[in-house]
């Protein structure tokens, strides 16, 4: 029988990425999710898709149906795309001993997903971050300034959720921090912004890529990636996963500064976008398996979600005076929804945005909120240990 890969996080474009990288080298493939995903279930790619409790709000529930889909489907890889896999993390020790789980340990996680604590940890690792500082309030934040620019964020949070952009420096009448546990100043750098993408195995770095988000709604999540060849970042990256021996994914945003110097802002140890720009033959299932050689995609290479370039891209091209460019990056880049052949998750992509919709109003949130707030984790407490 052909070996079995679960891939958690299916509501995720990057699930869908890893569904079909999976089929093309001979794997049976399975995803879940706590929440509609027919963006990846519904592709051709996708043998079964299983739904599972919010390990956010039920992890007993979580451990339970993981376990009972990794026994009944005879699955050798679990693999978390999104937030999960800090709650995957902490329950891997009531998974089968056998199951291959990609992910690391809970307080490696932990320290990576902290805007302040990675810092630190880069830091020691030999990579350059910016002036920054732990704040609680407001005038913390002003008197650490001193009238500098600065960004302001939570220790926890996502998809620049909450992020606070202040070139100029902070203003009279800036509102005051909301009380949500401790926040991150850092120092505002001009320059290009860069994001990178990263498979690791044992601390050995088996596949990186690097691109620029060319556009993206407003601060938030960016819909179009343009792979860039920036062998320091690489070679920055293969540091610190050597360093700390981490296994799994691992993404970090970074700062091209006017100076030349390259910083780090934050990490994600998840899966991000960068996972677009690999050639689609390339096998990253023997990366996440831990088996090399270094994977790179050609520089160059573009991808977008086309729906929202179509969409927000154009309108945000028109407000700006960008249509040329839009024009211009439109042409060079694929979906990675819809290709030749797999064009059904198009169509559950908008299914999954009504159901997102119907979330919010019954939730009185906003999509975002109700797309990631069942898996979501904000450096809690969790309710079980689970090893």
């Amino acid at each position: 029988m052909a070996p079995g890969v679960l891939i958690l996080g299916a509501r995720a474009p990057v699930a869908l990425d890893h569904a079909r990288r999976f089929a093309r080298q001979g794997w049976r493939v399975h995803v879940a999710d706590s929440i509609p995903c027919r963006l990846s279930g519904w592709s051709r790619s996708v043998a079964a898709t299983h739904a599972l409790r919010s390990p956010r709000r039920d992890p007993d529930g979580f451990a339970a149906d993981l376990n009972a889909i990794a026994t009944g489907h005879r699955i050798d890889l679990l693999l978390p795309t999104c937030e999960e896999a800090f709650h995957l993390s902490h329950v891997r020790g009531c998974l089968p001993k056998e199951l291959h789980v990609a992910v690391d340990d809970f307080d490696k996680l932990r320290t990576l997903h902290s805007k302040w604590e990675f810092l630190d940890l880069a830091r020691r690792h030999g990579m350059d971050v910016p002036d920054s500082a732990r704040v609680r309030a407001l005038d913390e934040a002003r008197a650490w300034a001193g009238g500098r620019g600065l960004v302001l964020k939570p220790e926890f949070s996502r998809f620049g959720v909450h992020v606070r952009l202040h070139p100029q420096g902070l203003p009279v009448d800036a509102p005051p921090l909301p009380v949500q546990g401790p926040w991150v100043a850092q120092a505002y750098l001009h320059g290009r912004e860069l994001c990178s993408y990263g498979i690791a195995h044992d601390g050995e770095l088996l596949a990186h890529a690097v691109y620029h988000p060319g556009w993206r709604l407003r601060r938030s999540s960016s819909y179009y990636f343009a792979g860039e060849a920036h062998p320091r970042l690489r070679d920055a990256v293969a540091g610190l996963v050597r360093g700390i021996r981490y296994s799994g994914q691992i993404s970090f945003d970074w700062i091209l500064g006017e100076d030349g110097r390259y910083r780090v802002l934050e990490c994600n140890p998840r899966a991000t976008s960068g996972l677009h720009l690999f050639a689609f033959d390339e096998d990253l299932p023997a990366a996440l398996r831990g088996e090399g050689p270094l994977r790179e995609p050609a520089s160059g290479s573009a991808r977008m979600i086309a729906a929202l370039m179509r969409t927000a891209g154009w309108w945000t091209a028109l407000r700006e005076g960008r249509l040329a460019t839009w024009r211009q990056d439109w042409r060079r880049a694929r979906d990675v929804i819809a290709l030749p052949g797999d064009r059904l998750p198009v169509i559950g992509s908008i299914g999954d945005l009504g159901s997102y919709a119907r979330l919010a109003l019954r939730q009185r949130c906003n999509l975002r909120e109700a797309a990631t707030r069942d898996i979501e984790w904000d450096g809690e407490p969790l309710e079980r240990g689970g090893r």
